[in-house]
């Protein structure tokens, strides 16, 4: 078992490195990441209503990107990064939000050596679809919940949600190919992208007003009711 120090100290980035999982783990995620992918792909296409939203879908990619590649301290030596998948979600739907997410973690991965490459799979399950899912799911919830009233405060809770769950699904990963114990893993990871998480709904919450209030993306199954 590896050295718990660098967890508990500086917390795990939910962008895994090659040798933090297990063969039986990386191959298992390698296949259910591939299938997520391809199964998002065809729903994209159903899910892109008009060419209109490529270019917009193409931009909000680009600025998750970016976004990712800065990091904000959090405490101690300890910093996070913004994650989009709630906000790709809530703007475009899972399924879209699940292929940008995918495109930003292959680039990263493969150009900037950020995540592995045996782990990629993992990466784009954890940070990809589960994170586009749970906010998505949230927010959609939310917004019926309290007849479309009170986005702002929806959006945080999604977006805070989301990057929450993603970390949790990295620990259980961790913790499936004895990296580390299952509860020294979840309380490192869940406990530190609590906070991180904040960074992340305020982020969410400000981009997604600003373009819901302005009409300026065609919102697919998210808009307000």
């Amino acid at each position: 078992m590896k050295d718990d120090m660098p967890i508990l100290e500086r917390g795990f980035q939910l962008h895994i490195p090659d040798g933090f999982l297990d063969a039986k783990a990386w191959i298992t995620t390698t296949a259910v990441g591939a299938a997520a992918v391809a199964y998002s792909l065809n729903k994209t296409k159903l899910a892109v209503s008009s060419s209109k939203q490529v270019p917009m879908v193409a931009l909000i990619g680009s600025f998750v990107f970016a976004a990712q590649m800065i990091n904000f301290p959090i405490a101690g030596a300890t910093s996070g990064h913004f994650l989009g998948g709630a906000l790709t979600s809530i703007l475009f739907g899972p399924w879209i939000g699940t292929i940008v997410m995918a495109a930003v973690l292959i680039i990263q991965a493969l150009v900037f050596q950020d995540g592995g490459i045996t782990v990629l799979g993992a990466n784009i399950l954890c940070t990809g679809f589960i994170g586009c899912f749970v906010g998505y799911g949230v927010y959609k919830a939310g917004m019926k919940l309290f007849g479309g009233k009170g986005r702002i405060f929806i959006t945080f809770i999604a977006s805070w949600l989301s990057i929450v769950a993603a970390s949790a699904g990295v620990g259980l990963l961790l913790a499936w190919s004895g990296t580390f114990e299952l509860g020294l893993a979840l309380k490192a990871m869940v406990g530190w992208h609590m906070l991180i998480g904040i960074g992340e709904g305020l982020i969410t919450t400000l981009v997604t007003g600003y373009l819901l209030e302005r009409s300026k993306v065609q919102v697919k199954g998210a808009a307000l009711q």
